[in-house]
């Protein structure tokens, strides 16, 4: 039998209260004190994957390096764990009943009715193991709320797994509200307690109460949920809202949630070395210099559509003992300003993206950033306009263009490439009537750098580096050679010839990368691009202020 330790780590009363961090948090103070911790996601919807959903909707998509559209808060793991996971540390409700109904037509359940208890069921147990294999603890985090009628197979998996493994093997830690009401000025626990009575009316008893409140509990409020949950008296864990999420690991441990967890698992008292953590979570906090980058998007109304990217920012300023700022400039409303918001930033940052809608207006920010010399950096769709601008402010081309824009244009520069070589080697098709989801080009590929680039001294002067990918369009090297002999250098591609990197020679800071650094950017280890990007900006920044 595995000794795997498995921490279910469930939500309640509402969404949205940081069960993703929470379980981040947790393993990331087992990980700091020498244990073999894995991590996953359990996202309860009927998608295949977030592959196809709005941003707008469900935040970012984060990819992981064997190409899997996952879960935004898998990047939470990654960027915590400082680790890369893979497609099997996050599934969906959708990847559950596909493989069940995969193996009924196989013939493979020998012709049994097939049912949510025990098929359904089964094969999520079986998921659950064969992540937890070969480590000490298993962090799972079920996505949803405690009573949604989705999640049910997931919390019945939960308890099946409490009566096969021994007791001092699975953990349920509970995350939820202390709502405050602030007519009366009290904390109320009613809403916790009915949360964790539905948990018990299925037969689950969480062990540890992680309390989402706005303001500090009292400890006789702590004893009345304690005695009312069920649970030891330090076992409610205060969760109040912190500065910095990446304070939060440092926040549970003050609040002493190793304790009830060692003691549960009958193991010598845990003790993490947070040291550099902490020096991290201080320069986040309280940092020395501080820049302003513009942020030209078009997914701004919900800000998590890009939390890779701004977590990466967080990440390299931290490095560098600075707070980055950002301000947010909606790429649609710049069409119409002519660019007037982008005087007063430091850098232009251009993320990645689909679709024409808000396309002219990173165009002009981009042209701003290469006629002002202002520190620039595009992703992915940001690295394709860049060369568009280029095409057509530069050389001329007034019809340069992308077929996603313009599938008739004359002049391609960026373009559908039908057939290409997957990561793993295999040949692959893609047209513009393939299917949205999971047809793109993902997951971690190989770049070759051009010695003495920009590009290369960032990452060290390496040869080749691996980052990740998301995105179906490419730029065109038949006019590669057009572009290098006008300044625009291709720093950056692949080993099959695909570009992936672009600078300009004549400007401090222009770099465009057909990738995205930001999905492998961690705390400890900010992705070097980035970093190299924000290292400039603030250089250019105490330049000019000298020379004032």
């Amino acid at each position: 039998m595995s000794n795997t330790k498995y921490i279910f780590v469930t939500g309640g009363v509402l969404s949205s209260l940081g069960k993703g961090i929470s379980s981040s948090s947790l393993a990331t103070l087992l990980k700091q004190s020498g244990y073999k911790v894995n991590i996953l996601k359990i996202d309860p919807y009927i998608n295949i994957d977030p592959g196809t959903m709005s941003p707008l909707e469900h935040g970012e998509v984060f990819v992981t390096a064997d190409g899997a559209e996952t879960d935004l808060d898998i990047g939470h793991y990654e960027r915590f764990l400082n680790t890369s996971l893979s497609k099997g540390n996050n599934f969906t409700t959708g990847q559950v009943y596909l493989s069940v109904i995969e193996n009924e037509r196989k013939g493979n359940y020998l012709g049994k009715t097939i049912q949510v208890v025990p098929h359904i069921v089964d094969e999520i147990k079986s998921r659950i193991k064969a992540v937890g294999k070969g480590y000490d603890f298993l962090v799972i985090e079920l996505g949803g709320t405690v009573g949604d009628i989705e999640g049910l197979p997931f919390l019945e998996a939960m308890r099946q797994l409490k009566h096969e493994l021994p007791n001092t093997q699975v953990l349920s830690i509970h995350v939820t509200l202390i709502p405050l009401i602030r007519a009366a000025g009290e904390l109320k626990t009613k809403p916790t307690q009915h949360s964790v009575q539905e948990l018990r009316r299925i037969g689950i008893t969480p062990q540890i109460i992680i309390a989402r409140s706005e303001k500090p509990l009292s400890k006789d409020l702590k004893k009345k949920l304690a005695m009312s949950c069920d649970v030891a008296d330090d076992s409610v864990i205060e969760a109040l809202d912190a500065k910095s999420i990446y304070q939060c690991p440092l926040n549970f441990l003050k609040e002493g949630i190793l304790t009830p967890i060692a003691r549960h698992f009958a193991i010598a008292p845990i003790k993490p070395d947070v040291s550099e953590w902490d020096m991290l979570v201080k320069k986040i906090i309280s940092p020395k210099d501080e820049i302003t980058i513009a942020f030209v998007g078009k997914y701004l109304h919900l800000k998590e559509s890009y939390k890779s990217l701004t977590e990466a920012l967080i990440h390299a300023g931290a490095n560098i003992d600075t707070r980055v700022c950002i301000k947010w400039i909606d790429s649609e409303a710049l069409e119409h300003t002519q660019g007037a918001e982008l005087s007063d930033v430091d850098g232009i940052l251009i993320p990645g993206g689909f679709g024409s809608r808000g396309i002219w207006g990173k165009i002009l920010a981009i042209r701003y950033a290469r006629e002002h010399k202002v520190p620039f950096l595009g992703i992915c769709l940001g690295m394709q306009l860049s060369i568009i601008e280029f095409a057509r402010n530069v050389l001329g081309i007034e019809k340069a263009d992308s077929t996603e824009f313009a599938p008739d244009t004359s002049h391609p520069f960026i373009y559908l490439i039908e057939d290409f070589i997957d990561q793993c080697g295999k040949s692959q098709v893609r047209t513009i009537k393939s299917p949205m989801g999971g047809t793109m080009r993902l997951g971690e590929y190989e770049c070759v750098l051009r010695p003495q680039s920009k590009i290369a001294a960032a990452y060290n002067h390496a040869k080749v580096v691996k980052e990740r990918h998301r995105h179906r369009y490419e730029a065109n090297p038949a006019y590669r050679a057009l572009l290098e002999e006008n300044g625009m250098q291709i720093s950056g591609e692949s080993k099959s010839g695909l570009i992936e990197a672009i600078e300009l020679e004549k400007h401090p800071f222009f770099i465009g990368v057909q990738f995205h650094p930001e999905f492998t950017s961690r705390l400890q280890a900010p992705n070097p691009i980035i970093l190299a990007f924000v290292k400039k900006i603030l250089e250019s920044k105490g330049a000019t202020q000298k020379s004032r």
